[in-house]
């Protein structure tokens, strides 16, 4: 389903997506949720079969197994999935269950090429109004959280005259703050990179976060449904997994997998977050604020996400902004126009 080609088509020059192609990257990115689907679906008709009719024929499949399918190990690298992540097959390394030397060498070129987390990362630091001189986005985003915070939990909490149930909220309050300073902060967020919690820079989380927020805007549109394409891919190759487990389990038990593996109890390793390759999308949710509190855009950067060519583009970053231009504006009403995306570079 996703291929080098299809990677080459949605990101054409190395790490800078070529946005003039997004329909066609959405388009693609649909066929790909499409293929999962009847992938998942085809286990409905694997499961009318009986532990004993597959008895019947479990001898004939010898030593196949599917550590042995070349295709699924090219997806999970294309990906993006951690080499460090993935659980030892026989204490071994995947690679060694393959022995024809093209294979080996395909799945060389899959580690070595850009894969599509690395490609979306790059191009999620590149997010216009990050830039301090730009919208500072990250600035106004921590002041946001910290009105909602205050607003919701602290407030109601100092109010409260029952003791007990004052020492609740606060103690709701502090949990909460601290989750957020948990991405506030670069170097406890790398602490949640390097334990495997978190993936994204925390650039890219920025931008990854400022298009979630700010999705309606026309720029921000069909990123949005680009970010949201990768979780639904995400998901079916979790159903995948987790079907697969169930099938396996109801099939063989807790017998030994034909490839030589623990079976069952393998394959359930392989359904928990560590093999999720965008799990900073699925994550995003805990660090959204209610609309009201989203910062409003300064009239500069209403602008930038409104207006689509490149030579609006390039004198929105020539640091040459009006102080009008720099103010706040009232949060706007109304719905803008959709149109294709041209990210700022």
């Amino acid at each position: 389903p996703i291929t080098e080609a299809t990677l080459n088509i949605i990101f054409s020059y190395g790490f800078v997506l070529d946005e003039s192609k997004t329909l066609s990257i959405l388009n693609r990115l649909n066929r790909v949720v499409l293929i999962f689907k009847l992938l998942v679906d085809q286990f409905q008709i694997l499961e009318t079969m009986t532990p004993l009719d597959f008895l019947e024929f479990r001898n004939y499949l010898a030593t196949a197994s599917g550590f042995q399918s070349l295709q699924f190990r090219l997806i999970e690298n294309t990906l993006g999935l951690q080499e460090d992540q993935r659980v030892k097959y026989n204490q071994q390394h995947y690679m060694k269950v393959f022995n024809d030397p093209e294979s080996i060498q395909l799945l060389k070129d899959s580690l070595i090429q850009p894969s599509l987390f690395s490609l979306i990362e790059k191009w999620l630091e590149r997010t216009p109004g990050l830039q301090v001189n730009e919208f500072n986005f990250w600035s106004k985003y921590q002041a946001a959280v910290t009105n909602y915070l205050n607003e919701n939990y602290l407030y109601p909490a100092q109010k409260e005259t029952d003791k007990m149930q004052q020492e609740t909220m606060m103690a709701e309050y502090k949990k909460s703050v601290d989750t957020f300073q948990s991405v506030f902060n670069p170097e406890t967020h790398q602490t949640f990179r390097d334990r495997g919690e978190r993936r994204l820079s925390h650039k890219a989380f920025q931008g990854l976060l400022m298009i979630s927020l700010y999705r309606d805007e026309p720029r921000f549109n069909q990123p949005f449904q680009l970010l949201t394409l990768l979780m639904d891919i995400e998901s079916l190759m979790t159903k995948w997994r987790y079907n697969h487990v169930q099938m396996v389990q109801r099939m063989i038990g807790g017998k030994v997998g034909t490839g030589g593996s623990s079976g069952y109890q393998y394959l359930r390793s392989t359904i928990s977050d560590r093999y999720k390759v965008f799990l900073d999308l699925f994550n995003l949710s805990t660090f959204l604020i209610p609309r009201k509190y989203i910062p409003p855009l300064t009239i500069s950067m209403k602008r930038t996400l409104s207006v689509l060519s490149n030579e609006h583009n390039t004198a929105c970053n020539d640091g040459t902004s009006t102080e009008e231009e720099n103010e706040d504006p009232p949060k706007p009403n109304g719905e803008q126009e959709n149109e294709d995306v041209v990210f700022a570079q």
